[in-house]
């Protein structure tokens, strides 16, 4: 799994530099920053102070204009919203999420069910919940500003909401803060599966079963590209009233999100929306 941080419109310098330095105790190097306040801010006298010496993540990190360019090669979003939505991803703490990811990380290095099984196939064991082709190859964590937190656009895109426990009376917590606590427990899971360093973010584990290899999961860039298509093809059909859209298209964001598509079921879902816009376009005789 590759492992990435992502920062969005970060307003200190010093949280950048911090934030480099958390990432880099921990064992990863991979920062991008979404649109922050200083254009410059990697080189700022401030930010290389508070890196304390994790040059090597500054000197790596990208900074680009929107979440959409952050977002390549990444299939699983974790965003760090502290206020459950009415609705969206699931809200969990990181331990809660990251136990989850492991389990599924543990069925896919294991060997098949069967063999272990009955002549015809049955065993004793409870049915696997997540199938191996549910492992994410890309995960993204994502901070909001410090003035105001992450957009609920961005929350919804984001496949769980990670709730850092604190006092209900006093959850304020400084952005580098939290980008260390998120990197500590993600480096406990990883650790507890055997996974070691690798490098540029990316972290090398137990060799996965022989034979099929399942298919991998789209990245957050094809899910999106795909959802603005079916938004087009809602709204020519009139499904959507783009006037007044409500919720419909992040509901429908999550739940291609619970869904775990992969690259050949993006095509499918797009080679739909362009059948309806060509249908809905096409002349009546």
């Amino acid at each position: 799994m590759k492992t990435r941080f992502i920062l969005i419109h970060t307003s200190h310098a010093g949280n950048v530099g911090a934030a480099a330095r958390a990432i880099r105790t921990m064992g990863f190097d991979e920062l991008v920053l979404v649109a922050p306040r200083w254009p410059d801010v990697l080189e700022r006298e401030e930010t290389i102070e508070r890196a304390s010496g994790a040059l090597d993540v500054l000197a790596k990190a990208r900074v680009v204009g929107s979440l959409d360019e952050a977002l390549d090669g990444m299939q699983h979003l974790c965003g760090t919203a502290m206020v459950p939505r009415d609705f969206g991803p699931p809200t969990r703490t990181p331990r809660q999420h990251f136990d989850w990811l492991c389990q599924i990380q543990t069925r896919a290095c294991q060997p098949c069910a069967d063999a272990d099984g009955d002549a015809d196939g049955t065993n004793d064991g409870p049915p696997s919940e997540a199938p191996a082709g549910d492992l994410p190859q890309g995960v993204a964590f994502l901070f909001g500003s410090e003035r105001f937190g992450m957009r609920n656009e961005d929350v919804y895109r984001c496949h769980v909401a990670l709730q850092i426990p604190s006092d209900p009376e006093f959850g304020s917590l400084n952005l580098a803060a939290a980008v260390q606590l998120i990197a500590y427990e993600w480096r406990l899971h990883l650790e507890a599966l055997g996974l070691g360093y690798a490098g540029s973010g990316a972290l090398q584990g137990a060799q996965a079963p022989q034979g099929a290899q399942p298919e991998p999961l789209a990245d957050a860039q094809a899910t999106a590209a795909m959802l603005v298509h079916w938004q087009q093809a809602l709204e020519a059909i009139g499904f959507l009233d783009p006037a007044a859209p409500k919720k419909l298209m992040p509901r429908l964001g999550q739940l291609f999100n619970r869904a775990g598509l992969t690259e050949p079921e993006i095509h499918i879902l797009r080679g739909i929306a362009k059948t309806m816009l060509q249908t809905r376009r096409a002349p009546r005789s």
